[in-house]
């Protein structure tokens, strides 16, 4: 008899445990995750009333693949261009909430006594908090649509960036069980200079190859496709030092640049779920009753801590980027808990072996707790302002009420024409750079090893210098590239003679990048005097400025990155899903714009505007429906809605709120979907029926009746198909086709 492998039966075991625990977390409205560790613990060794997954190992294995798959969706909804549109005030309360969450994390850690490193990665596991469990808990509150909610979550994104950031910096750290200011800076450089690289090579190539295979990419090959560039990504972010879950981030966050971003994260989606559960399981299969029972207080500690701790320093954060009080306390009072990356951050340092066995348990206990607090903290929010109002002087709520953050007047004119000069040189030179180091130290590391077995010593530096600089040539015609021929070196030229020096500056700067570069690559493989590699650099930079086809090759280049770059926005705009303009000006005040989609089964579906009055009954106006690639924007009353479509409204939060509570209850199930089954039936035409003699367009079965004449059987059984002028006579055997009650009907006052 064939024995089943033990990994078949532990899967079969922890899935169906998790998908019972599960549904009985739904039906309670709490979030699946904590179902997902609940099924971990019961199939754990813990448990001893159910059986236990025995091969944990391979348990563990499916729990990486888990952390690679979920960071590479959540690098899917990711976007670089949407980090730096967000402006300073998301960046200001994340990292306020960061660096006070770290700190009080780790004073902790060090009241009861752990050790350093515990201390260090409990701050990290402590600093963010659960982007599913605060997106759920807004879901089943109904407040989504809230611009509180819209700023907590570009924090929550923030937040997950800093995070895998803060991973990198954990496993330095782990490996050189110190924390120096020399070695933190040189690890951020090697993490900037490593994701400056695959982010522009990424963004460069895979583009380019999802459009040439698109005729070939239905839905396996792009789920393939997909999963391949993540699991290749993870594995060079590994020999790169750096974690396979961030490699898998930073793939994910170049696919969302993509035209195919959305088709790949439905895609995934299930892959995701299925090692996301395994991860949450083996998650909760690490939960030792014994151990918490040991570590209560650090637990009741470490649940006070996040409590009060976002709650205060959330608040602070929300405040100091400029959000009203009322505002900023019901932001900092839902980011009260822990999750996913807490697991992530406490698996990395269980893998590394710098942790202590007991923090794994303790942090999925105070996850789990707060997880189950976090509906209650966003309720508290609006007494604990008003509580405050009462308590603190009139000048302090004033205050923070009306604070905002002291910036800067915008330069304009000549400073401002200065600041985007250096800014656009300094990007340009850093980019080039990389891509020009990168090839260099691959040309040095692989192919110069390889032609020096091919041919002699000098024959092959020659060959290796000579390929290197081809490589490298269009990444140094970028860095000199749009130096004197800018529009904004010719306006600062002309402005003013005293900007013509530093002009000329910039100009030498540049310059002086690519002779290195090329002074770097001759002095590496030919053993010259100084001064003469150094004339010879000369003359290869002014070659390569001089060579037309190189700057045609450089500007096709540049082209080619940008438009990839764009073109995520160009298809939204092209199908009408980008926001307006106006829409950041709007969030400066009381309103703000938010979009719903038409369930299918509302008895909105199909009205008119003008009859649906939203504008008298909720105060939104609608300012456009989207409908797949078409958009109807400032619509008429006598424009329709209809399911699926996207609506677009203003108003308020409270409006705005009215309008979702209703939208909510137009839904309506139909319960008796078995008695609207269509049925075929036959019946024969006798003398007394009230249609017997009249023309089938006449006989207002349709109409009267709601059914449908499909057909007139004839002697040999066929069926005749129906003529409008057809005339019903004695004998005829007719199939009609329509819903049980409205045959009844016609069957029933078919006679006269």
């Amino acid at each position: 008899m064939e024995q089943v492998p033990a990994l078949i039966q532990d899967l079969a075991l922890i899935l169906l445990v998790a998908a019972v625990v599960s549904l009985l977390f739904k039906w309670l409205k709490q979030p699946v995750v904590l179902g997902y560790i609940v099924a971990g613990f019961i199939c754990s060794s813990h448990f001893g009333y159910t059986p236990s997954v025995r091969d944990t190992g391979s348990i563990e294995l499916w729990a990486q693949i888990g952390v690679i798959i979920l960071l590479f969706t959540l690098g899917l909804e990711f976007s670089f261009k949407k980090i730096l549109k967000m402006g300073m005030a998301p960046v200001i309360a994340a990292l306020t909430i960061i660096f006070c969450m770290m700190f009080l994390g780790t004073a902790v850690g060090h009241l009861f006594g752990w050790g350093r490193m515990d201390c260090i990665y409990l701050g990290g596991m402590l600093a963010m908090s659960s982007t599913t469990i605060i997106y759920k808990a807004f879901q089943d509150l109904g407040i989504l649509q809230k611009k509180f909610a819209g700023m907590v979550l570009s924090v929550l994104i923030l937040e997950d960036i800093l995070a895998i950031v803060l991973m990198v910096m954990l496993s330095t750290l782990a490996v050189s069980h110190n924390i120096e200011g020399e070695e933190l800076a040189a690890g951020l450089l090697r993490l900037g200079f490593f994701l400056v690289l695959w982010f522009v090579v990424g963004l460069y190539f895979i583009p380019i190859i999802l459009r040439k295979s698109r005729r070939f990419l239905n839905d396996e090959m792009l789920l393939i496709l997909s999963l391949a560039f993540c699991f290749v990504m993870a594995v060079m972010a590994v020999d790169s030092g750096f974690s396979a879950a961030f490699g898998a981030f930073v793939v994910g966050s170049i696919l969302a640049e993509t035209v195919e971003a959305e088709r790949i994260g439905k895609l995934v989606a299930p892959v995701k779920d299925w090692f996301g559960a395994i991860f949450f399981v083996s998650v909760g299969m690490l939960v030792d009753p014994a151990v918490l029972v040991e570590y209560a207080w650090p637990i009741v500690a470490l649940v006070l801590t996040i409590i009060l701790g976002q709650a205060v320093f959330g608040t602070l954060g929300f405040v100091f980027a400029g959000q009203p009080l009322k505002e900023a306390m019901k932001c900092g009072f839902s980011m009260s808990q822990i999750g996913e990356f807490a697991f992530i951050i406490a698996s990395l340092g269980m893998s590394l072996g710098v942790t202590s066995r007991y923090l794994y348990p303790i942090v999925v206990a105070v996850s789990v707790i707060t997880t189950f607090t976090t509906p209650y903290m966003l309720k508290a929010a609006t007494p604990a302002y008003d509580y405050l109002c009462r308590v603190l002087p009139r000048g302090w709520v004033a205050w923070l009420e009306h604070y905002t953050p002291g910036t800067s007047a915008v330069m304009v004119g000549h400073s401002g024409n200065w600041r985007k000069l250096i800014t656009a040189m300094v990007k340009q030179i850093a980019v080039f750079t990389i891509l020009s180091v990168a090839v260099i130290a691959l040309s040095f590391r692989f192919l110069l090893p390889f032609v020096r077995d091919v041919l002699p010593h000098w024959w092959a530096n020659a060959v290796c210098g000579v390929v290197t600089l081809l490589c490298i040539a269009p990444f140094l015609r970028g860095i000199m590239a749009r130096g004197r021929r800018s529009s904004l070196f010719i306006a600062l030229w002309k402005e003013s003679r005293y900007n013509r020096l530093p002009l000329v500056f910039t100009l030498v700067v540049r310059a002086v990048v690519v002779c290195m570069l090329v002074f770097y690559i001759i002095r590496f493989l030919v053993p010259f005097a100084d001064p003469v590699l150094l004339l010879f650099a000369l003359l290869v930079v002014g070659g390569i400025m001089l060579s037309r086809p190189l700057r045609l090759n450089s500007m096709r280049m540049e082209k080619v990155f940008m438009e990839n770059l764009r073109s995520r926005e160009v298809q939204a705009q092209r199908e009408g899903k980008m926001p307006p303009g106006y829409a950041e000006r709007l969030l400066s005040r009381d309103l703000h714009i938010a979009d719903f989609d038409i369930p299918e089964e509302s008895i909105w579906g199909g009205r008119q505007l003008g009859d649906l009055k939203f504008g008298q009954r909720f105060d939104v106006h609608v300012v456009s429906i989207a409908r797949g690639t078409h958009r109807i924007n400032i619509p008429n009353g006598n424009d329709r809605i209809y399911p699926r479509d996207r609506v677009q409204v203003i108003g308020t939060d409270e409006q705005i709120g009215r309008f979702s509570e209703a939208l909510g209850q137009t839904v309506v199930l139909d319960t008796e979907q078995a008695d609207r089954e269509m049925q075929l039936r036959q019946f024969q035409i006798t003398e007394d029926m009230e249609f017997a003699g009249e023309k089938l367009k006449n006989s207002g079965i349709r109409d009267r009746y709601h059914c449908m004449i499909v057909g007139f059987e004839t002697s040999g059984g066929m069926l005749e198909k129906p003529d409008a002028d057809r005339v019903f006579r004695p004998g005829d055997i007719v199939w009609v086709v329509g819903e049980k009650e409205a045959l009844a009907g016609l069957f029933a006052q078919k006679r006269r």
